[in-house]
């Protein structure tokens, strides 16, 4: 019985010590990295005198304008939307928290995001203008911007320039 004891016993105790071996030299979890698509912008007021074109010469930037940024997916569905606003330069970053791709290359943002225009806090300039395509969508573009931060990397896309127009514009002022 004695000898039973002793076999159990050594055959165990090299087992613990090599439990103790595997735990004291255990590698660290890899961390998760968080990759967040982020979108910039700006918003102005195109001027008068270029009323009609895509001209942004002597256009002002607006503060508090909304924008919206809408990715859908390849089965052409929405799988993300939220409105963003500009701060008082008229720029936007917009964090897109909790976006998605089901499919690593047609979901990809450069493909299945666009920006649009929502509103301007302006009443003098608050119509809608399709410079960059602010009314049906403007494009992503990737401009190797990455933001680097300790468990964060932002991938910067962007967009626009976007404008409104103004809602009257003297005959004066338009030639």
């Amino acid at each position: 019985m004695a000898n039973n004891h002793l076999i159990i016993i050594s055959i165990l105790l090299p087992l613990a010590f090599l439990a103790a071996a595997v735990t004291a030299h255990e590698v660290p979890a890899k961390q998760d990295r968080t990759a967040t698509v982020v979108v910039e912008g700006k918003v102005y007021c195109q001027s008068c005198k270029y009323f009609g074109s895509w001209s942004l010469t002597d256009a002002e930037p607006i503060p508090g304008a909304k924008v919206s940024v809408i990715c859908k997916n390849h089965k052409k569905r929405v799988s993300y939307y939220n409105a963003f606003e500009t701060d008082k330069n008229g720029y936007f970053y917009a964090e897109l928290k909790d976006f998605k791709m089901s499919h690593y290359l047609l979901d990809h943002p450069l493909h299945s995001c666009h920006v649009k225009l929502v509103s301007s806090p302006l009443e003098s300039c608050n119509l809608l203008s399709n410079i960059n395509n602010g009314i049906n969508g403007s494009p992503l573009r990737f401009e190797n911007k990455v933001l680097y931060g300790k468990n964060y990397n932002a991938v910067v896309y962007e967009s626009g320039p976007l404008a409104f127009r103004p809602s009257t514009c003297d005959p004066e002022t338009t030639d």
